[in-house]
């Protein structure tokens, strides 16, 4: 097993079967940094164009369709000092007609990050939110492998090969995995969020460059349909896709089918137990497909002896 220190200098807005990167193994661990979701890097300088600009391509060898690749978040953190974020919520989430109720359309709001206290505080004397210091909660907006056909999908959205998912569990501590669709599995990962609330629904999370250390892993021969993941409390899903109730369907039925494959679940009792005990977190409802995260508790699991086989 080997540490990796990768610099990159040059990005991808579009997720797809790009000269790798680098070359890593099964057990490999890798530190990195990403620019933020307008190019610009540690020093707030554009090095790239907008997009949600990916780090990458990295290539785990070994990696082949029909794999499911494991992604380990061993560190996520801020590498600068000021964010920003959009400033009005997307109409979408909104009643048709809704009136925001203030005429200016100022884009961008500035963020002080402090990164010796963990906190972000909305740059703005005339703002209450000049007030409030939140505890940052840094995580990857967007990330995947390439995805199968030869396509080469936009930052801007997601599907099956993960993407521009913007789910705030996605932290330091998370394990994620993706279905393996071409030699290499081909991982990207950008987008970094200081904070994010659920949804992403003014379009970014307070967006910036970001120090990430993640590992890698296979699990050979094991197809899966969606992405999975897992922290310390819960198992989950992820469904990719608009409208709001597909995605809820692609991350209900992985869910179904994870339960009954790899902890052994009888179908009735997975159906049984999704009834009272499922879980959902919206990830993102502003992109091209919204995201719907399927959580189930591992001490649920465990109490009625359910582990992976």
């Amino acid at each position: 097993m080997a540490h990796h220190r990768f610099v990159p200098t040059h990005y991808h807005v579009a997720i797809g079967a790009h000269p790798p990167v680098l070359r890593v193994a099964p057990g490999d661990t890798v530190s990195t940094t990403t620019v933020d979701a307008r190019g610009r890097d540690q020093s707030d300088q554009q090095v790239t164009e907008r997009g949600n600009p990916q780090t990458g391509p990295f290539y785990v060898e070994g990696a082949e369709p029909g794999d499911t690749l494991v992604m380990r978040f061993d560190r996520i953190w801020p590498n600068r000092k000021r964010g920003w974020t959009g400033t009005a919520v997307a109409p979408n989430v909104l009643d048709p007609g809704f009136d925001p109720a203030f005429a200016d359309r100022v884009d961008l709001a500035e963020w002080e990050v402090d990164l010796e206290k963990g906190t972000a505080r909305m740059i703005s004397p005339a703002s209450p939110l000049g007030k409030l210091a939140m505890p940052l909660a840094p995580m990857l907006g967007c990330f995947g492998v390439a995805p199968p056909r030869s396509q080469a999908i936009s930052t801007a959205t997601s599907s099956t090969h993960g993407g521009n998912m913007d789910y705030r569990g996605f932290v330091q501590g998370a394990t994620v995995y993706f279905p393996v669709f071409v030699p290499g599995a081909l991982l990207h990962l950008g987008d970094c969020h200081a904070v994010q609330g659920d949804g992403e629904i003014v379009g970014t999370g307070i967006e910036i460059s970001a120090e990430v250390t993640f590992g890698v892993d296979l699990i050979k021969n094991h197809p899966i349909n969606w992405p999975h993941a897992e922290n310390a409390e819960y198992i989950m899903t992820v469904g990719n896709a608009r409208p709001l109730d597909q995605c809820v369907q692609h991350a209900t039925t992985e869910m179904l089918r994870w339960l009954t494959g790899d902890f052994g679940l009888d179908a009735r009792t997975a159906h049984l137990l999704l009834g009272q005990c499922v879980q959902y977190d919206l990830g993102n409802i502003y992109d091209p497909a919204y995201t719907m995260v399927c959580k189930v508790s591992k001490q649920v699991l465990a109490e009625i002896g359910a582990g992976r086989k």
